[in-house]
């Protein structure tokens, strides 16, 4: 069997990169089944006597890049990263910032002085322009280089054309904004990247390091590390802990905050027997666990595997500009040829009457305007989103927005507010409502579950006082017990009312009916007989409803609601909300799976979460957009947009927003395209000259970044 090696590779962030590496590492002798994670940063591939790891280093330094081997057997996680990797690209972009305002005032100072040339370009503000086009250019022209070298024109050699044209010209003003926005652009995809990569290392984190296990031995309890439990093993979990492997409940009874890996706000009742998994919350009492999975298998494990294989299969939507630097730059260079040899060798034209049409050709043929239409226009796009609290990772999320077809959405936290409030209180034998919450607040008083938070937020709302309890006692699992005035009151779930056989066929219909509203039912009691009865549920976000008739009237359908919740709720939920439809009691690759279904049949799918178990849908979908004030580090970190004011209106906003920006660039290079045919044919015509071509060409630079500009003020 050829050997498997792996390969850190720095400076590796985006699908160009991978391309020029397969270009020339997957041409070496001896190297087959080359694969790359760019969430990881590394480069695997197998291996034969042919070739070692110095073809290979020496292979990935052509492509502009750096590489180093993995030790053998090392896992290729998150890799650690020098303070240059990490922030070289802001500080070059800051620095070329820094520099391009300071020409350009020196510049703008010397203009005011009476007799001056209207912008003057001193030794000083050249020195600034000067640097300001290097440090922009600083991360490209390695790429550019080993493009240039290697006969594959990309972005960076085309960017690199422009601003030497631009430099030979002496406009060196265009020279240093050109190559500080397309340094922005780079940036903002690095950082994007960067964030999702920051993402695995918080899920990462959600599983304790160690666990307590109880010794075969002498039963006394080991703390160790996690790897070194082996499955069987028997664990105790303390109140208040996560959860350190996936296990079975052997002893104890309590509920479990499922939250970070299901998202639903509601915790699960666990008694001996029930599955409980690594990094959910142990709630109320210590529970013993045996171990069911190693610590590389547990169920959160899975879902950092999803995430990072959904990353890694995602195509990146390739700029249109960038596709067509592959055949315009080659183009224009050859055209330039014909017109300078052609005419003199066939006609026998003037030489020089022709060789400055060609170089007219040439000048008019430098793709600034081209090249600086994409990225003003997505820099001033995502500006302006971020001004409405909408924040885009990058150009490429941007443009997928404008795209979208159907759109797949997260119930706890996103549809809903993601916390459980009193929905109703119906009293029975003779109570009146403010009784029934106050004495069901009383019994509930020292109870930190989230359904008894929400029985006693509504009594303190109501300005409804606690009716004092005694003998207060939990009923692990079911409720709670206690008495008033020597009389035995009990609050609990629907299980509690069966211990108690105080359920009517009323009572039971009442309870149906609710239930399958998608509420969760409290009952409390006295003795045998009920006498009263709260249902509890998520609230829906004001503007759900809303949020999906401007989703339906930009022509976005289907609007697909996905849930880990039960079937009644998600029904309900989606009746109330106007969803198209519903999918219920979802895991988080439950969820995945139906994202990739969509995207088979409709195309462009984005996922709207909040939560972890949302992390591997948005990965997988086309986009992933997150509500970012509520929602988890995680998942705000995995998500290509986040929506920081939780506001749902923002979602449609986004879509006509983007769908405005890329008609903006559309429109910047069907301007500029146009521009450069119509001197290109006066050039052939002799009627146009130098001068013209350099105007034509600044001024539509100046023409496509104003128009850009525009989004600005949306």
């Amino acid at each position: 069997m050829k050997p498997r090696r792996t390969y850190r590779i720095h400076g590796m962030d985006c699908a160009e990169e991978v391309e020029s590496l397969k270009a020339t590492v997957g041409k070496l002798p001896g190297v087959t089944n080359l694969t790359f994670n760019l969430l990881n940063g590394s480069m695997s591939l197998d291996l034969n006597e042919d070739c070692g790891d110095p073809e290979i280093l020496e292979a990935v330094r052509r492509s502009g890049l750096r590489a180093e081997p993995c030790e053998a057997g090392m896992e290729p996680v998150i890799r650690e990263t020098t303070f240059w990797e990490r922030r070289g690209r802001l500080l070059t972009c800051l620095g070329s910032a820094g520099f391009l305002a300071l020409g350009i005032c020196q510049c703008g100072w010397i203009s005011l002085i009476p007799g001056s040339d209207p912008f003057p370009i001193t030794p000083a503000c050249l020195a600034s322009l000067l640097a300001s086009t290097i440090l922009g250019m600083w991360h490209i022209i390695p790429k550019a280089a080993a493009s240039a070298a290697g006969l594959r024109p990309d972005m960076n050699l085309l960017m690199t054309i422009a601003i030497l044209g631009a430099l030979a010209l002496g406009d060196w003003l265009e020279a240093a904004s050109t190559s500080f926005l397309f340094a922005i652009a780079l940036w903002l995809e690095s950082w994007s990247l960067s964030r999702s990569r920051h993402a695995l290392q918080t899920l990462s984190r959600l599983s304790p390091a160690t666990a307590r296990r109880i010794s075969p031995d002498d039963g006394k309890i080991n703390v160790l590390p996690v790897k070194q439990v082996p499955v069987g093993a028997s664990v105790i979990v303390p109140p208040g802990e996560r959860i350190p492997m996936d296990g079975e409940v052997i002893e104890g009874e309590g509920s479990v905050n499922e939250s970070p890996l299901t998202g639903e706000s509601i915790p699960v009742a666990k008694t001996p027997g029930s599955l409980v998994y690594a990094g959910t919350i142990n709630n109320e009492h210590t529970l013993s666990l045996r171990v069911l999975k190693p610590a590389s298998e547990t169920f959160l494990s899975h879902i950092i595997r999803m995430v990072e294989e959904a990353e890694n299969r995602r195509a990146p939507v390739e700029q249109w500009i960038d596709r067509f630097a592959h055949r315009y730059t080659p183009l224009m260079i050859v055209v330039a040829l014909l017109i300078a040899l052609l005419p003199p060798l066939i006609i026998n034209a003037p030489w020089a009457t022709w060789f400055n049409r060609a170089l007219i050709t040439l000048v008019i043929a430098c793709p600034c305007a081209l090249v600086i239409s994409t990225p003003v226009g997505i820099i001033a796009g995502i500006t302006a989103a971020a001004r409405h609290g909408v924040l885009i990772k990058g150009g490429i999320y941007l443009e997928t927005a404008a795209r979208i077809k159907a759109l797949a959405i997260d119930k706890t936290g996103t549809l809903t507010c993601g916390e459980p409030s009193v929905q109703n209180v119906l009293p029975m034998q003779g109570y009146t409502s403010r009784q029934v919450l106050a004495l069901a607040a009383g019994l509930e008083a020292l109870s930190n579950h989230p359904l008894a938070r929400a029985i006693q937020k509504a009594a303190h709302e109501a300005g409804i006082p606690l009716c004092p309890v005694e003998s207060f006692a939990i009923l692990p699992g079911k409720g709670a017990t206690g008495q008033k005035g020597g009389v035995p009151h009990w609050i609990g779930s629907h299980r509690l009312l069966h211990e108690k056989n105080a359920e009517t066929p009323e009572i039971h219909e009442l309870i149906v009916r609710l239930e399958d509203a998608g509420h969760s039912v409290v009952i409390l009691g006295c003795n045998h007989h009920v006498i009263g009865i709260l249902s509890i549920a998520d609230t829906v976000r004001s503007q759900a409803t809303p949020m999906v008739k401007a989703l339906h009237d930009i022509s976005i359908t289907p609007i697909i609601l996905l849930t880990g919740d039960n079937e009644g709720t998600a029904s309900a939920i989606a009746r109330q909300t106007g969803v198209d439809t519903y999918h219920a009691e979802l895991l988080p690759d439950d969820k995945m799976h139906c994202i990739h279904r969509m995207a088979s049949e409709y195309g462009v799918t984005a996922m709207v979460g909040d939560g972890i178990n949302d992390a591997p849908a948005m990965a997988a979908s086309s986009l992933g957009i997150v509500m970012g004030a509520a929602g988890s580090d995680t998942a705000i970190e995995s998500a290509d947009i986040a929506l920081m004011k939780d506001d749902l209106l923002k979602i449609p906003w986004l879509i006509t927003h983007a769908r405005r920006v890329m008609k903006t660039i559309q429109a910047n290079v069907a301007f500029a395209i146009g521009i450069k045919l119509l001197i290109l044919i006066l050039s052939i015509g002799g009627l146009a000259t130098l001068w013209m071509a350099i105007a034509a060409d600044t001024g539509a630079t100046l023409c496509v970044v104003l128009w850009s500009l525009r989004l600005l003020r949306t």
